[in-house]
């Protein structure tokens, strides 16, 4: 009964991926949307029964495991096609099927006016096959083809609208970047599989040793940097993130699907899946919870300059995304994926809410021509509102739960530190300064928009998802209370930490009420302050901004340039290495090479002539050659 369910799960999207893919050119819409949402509501329905049966069977045996074939058996190496449900993998499979219908629900409106709908949901249904691969395969390489189908589904959809070039690049830009990182992670494949023989999860938790790795050299170290550089390329970590805000050149339900509730949480996915590995390389650990907070300050920072809107909920997501990888970091799995899935919420919401406004501005998506849009768009406005209060960490929100958890494990965990606290503190008050001033640039103060465009709420289509979104954003964090809290009020149960607990390396932590309130309500207090401040700066005193901008110039310039690394890799990086491939070409290919395989080919030509004016079919010539044979051998033998 399971495996048909996980059959189902995985296979209904492939078959709504051919069902419309076979209706390529069609542009019945409401068919293509029909059919695609569909399939992905019927895996949600799946899932939905897989975890029910989970949660009815004994704590320590929730799992499902589906082998369907044999997929490789080399000497003593085997791999399957087999597929695991289990604590972690449920979460991500819940996050992805209702997430991804509500996303393709929404499409159905926002694409209406496209030539190419049935295209379109094919992607889509493509993509959610692939992702469910990726987190319910049992073993790396099932992981790993998941991993590569979903960097060509995102290709696909981020040029989308490939007839433009820029939008062309941007998903060329995409593949290109990821294809970096997946060259570490099968490089951390390789290196488990030489030293301990599997590329099974459970097998491999089963071979670590007892104690923890010390020198950077060892196997298990070497294999999760390796790994982690491949979750750099997916999850837009520094220095690998650049391709994640140009891929906002696509649909924007693609942007809410790909780049806020899956595709980019892959990289935290997999570290939670490998947790009893990673915990024995403390070194590593060190090395992605560094990066984890930097990537979160660092785009934080860029959030604040920009002027499109889908840009600044890109750079939101690359920070949040900072955040996750902070907390696996540090070794708090359950608050990363905890951040995952809230994440998934509110910024899914965020995004399709943009697609909202876009749509309403007639395809505008420059916030400084907005203004006001509240009394147009009420939905969308209080839907948008629920997402900004989530991700800024006001209480009791969702991302006030999970990313004050991750605050506090950065602290007292034996991985953090005070500085990856202080960190990831100052990237929560830019967080919450950038976003309140979307929200006022877009929904409140003066009215900017063009008096030729005339704002309107979307259709249902888009305003029912909107709402669903909107309500798991206000009460998701209720499943993972922190522990002070839950005393606070009667030793309510943390449930996500309870549910995830026998998958989860758990840290030795001394939990102090104290402390943890005192640092919950330093990290409120101050993103309450920063987003106060940027309501009074931009609706009431715009010249206070125009001030700092004028005061410090050269500061400005290079935030809103995103600090110019863009500039940076193609000056350094990708046009030498374009004229080396050029100058390679010309001096190596052209001149050498092909000089060689010419002189060859002319001297066989040449050759080949000469011994043709031999056979000439005159007897008399051949007598002589004989007779001159015959003398020959006869000189050799006398």
């Amino acid at each position: 009964m399971e495996q048909t369910l996980i059959s189902i799960l995985i296979l209904t999207p492939l078959v709504g991926f051919f069902i419309n893919g076979l209706r390529w050119k069609s542009e019945n819409c409401k068919l293509a949307g029909t059919i695609a949402t569909s399939a992905i509501f019927i895996s949600f329905i799946a899932a939905v029964t897989l975890v029910a049966k989970l949660i009815q069977l004994p704590e320590g045996e929730r799992q499902f495991t589906a082998h369907f074939f044999e997929w490789i058996h080399v000497g003593s190496f085997q791999a399957n096609a087999a597929f695991l449900v289990d604590q972690i993998s449920a979460v991500m499979i819940l996050i992805i099927t209702g997430v991804g219908a509500l996303i393709h629900l929404f499409s159905m409106g926002y694409m209406s006016h496209d030539k190419r709908p049935a295209k379109y949901f094919s992607y889509l249904n493509f993509f959610i096959f692939n992702m469910l691969l990726l987190v319910l395969g049992d073993n790396l390489l099932v992981m790993f083809v998941g991993w590569e189908g979903v960097g060509l589904a995102s290709y696909l959809l981020i040029g989308f609208w490939f007839h433009d070039p820029a939008k062309a690049s941007a998903g060329m830009k995409a593949f290109i970047t990821n294809r970096i990182g997946d060259a570490g992670f099968l490089l951390g494949i390789f290196t488990l599989f030489f030293y301990f023989g599997t590329v099974e999860f459970g097998e491999l938790a089963a071979r670590m040793p007892a104690e923890a790795e010390t020198l950077w050299s060892g196997p298990i170290t070497l294999a999760c940097l390796f790994l982690f550089i491949g979750a750099m390329g997916k999850s837009a970590q520094i220095p690998l993130y650049v391709w994640l805000p140009d891929a906002m050149a696509g649909p924007t339900p693609v942007s809410a699907l790909i780049h806020a509730a899956t595709m980019v949480t892959a990289g935290v996915y997999m570290i939670v899946r490998m947790n009893e590995v990673f915990i024995l390389a403390p070194n590593a650990m060190m090395v992605i919870a560094v990066f984890g907070a930097l990537t979160a300050f660092f785009a934080a920072s860029i959030g604040m300059t920009q002027w499109d809107i889908k840009k600044v909920l890109a750079y939101s997501t690359v920070s949040q995304l900072g955040y996750m990888f902070l907390g696996v970091g540090v070794g708090a799995f359950m608050p990363a994926l905890f951040h995952l899935m809230t994440h998934a919420f509110f910024k899914a919401l965020m995004f399709l809410g943009s697609g909202s406004v876009i749509h309403a501005m007639h395809e505008e998506q420059d916030i400084r021509k907005m203004g006001g849009l509240k009394k147009y768009m009420p939905i969308t406005h209080i839907t948008f509102l629920i997402g900004w209060l989530a991700i800024i960490g006001m209480p009791p929100f969702s991302g006030f739960f999970s990313k004050d958890e991750i605050l506090y494990y950065s602290f007292v965990s034996p991985h953090g530190s005070s500085f990856l606290w202080l960190i990831g503190v100052a990237g929560a008050i830019m967080t919450a300064f950038y976003m309140t001033r979307l929200m006022a640039l877009v929904f409140w103060g003066k009215s900017r928009v063009p008096s030729d465009v005339h704002p309107h709420e979307s259709p249902a289509t888009m305003t029912i998802p909107l709402i669903v979104l909107g309500v798991l954003s206000a009460v998701a964090g209720f499943i993972g209370i922190p522990h002070a809290i839950g005393d606070l009020f009667g030793h309510l149960p943390n449930v996500l930490e309870h549910w995830l607990d026998p998958r989860l390396v758990n840290l030795d932590v001394e939990h102090s009420k104290a402390l943890e309130f005192g640092l919950m309500g330093i990290s409120v207090a101050l993103a309450g302050i920063s987003a106060a401040f940027a309501y009074d700066s931009y609706t009431k005193k715009q010249e206070r901004i125009d001030k700092f901008t004028s005061k410090f110039p050269k500061l400005y310039r290079a935030v809103e340039g995103k600090y110019f690394v863009d500039e940076f890799y193609f000056g350094k990086i990708i046009n030498p290495l374009i004229s080396l491939s050029k100058d390679l070409w010309v001096y190596v290919d052209v001149n050498f090479i092909d000089k060689i395989t010419y002189w060859i080919s002319d001297f066989v030509r040449s050759a080949a002539d000469a011994f043709k004016s031999t056979q000439n079919g005159n007897m008399q010539s051949y007598a002589m050659y004989i007779t001159l044979g015959v003398v020959v051998i006869l000189s050799f033998i006398f």
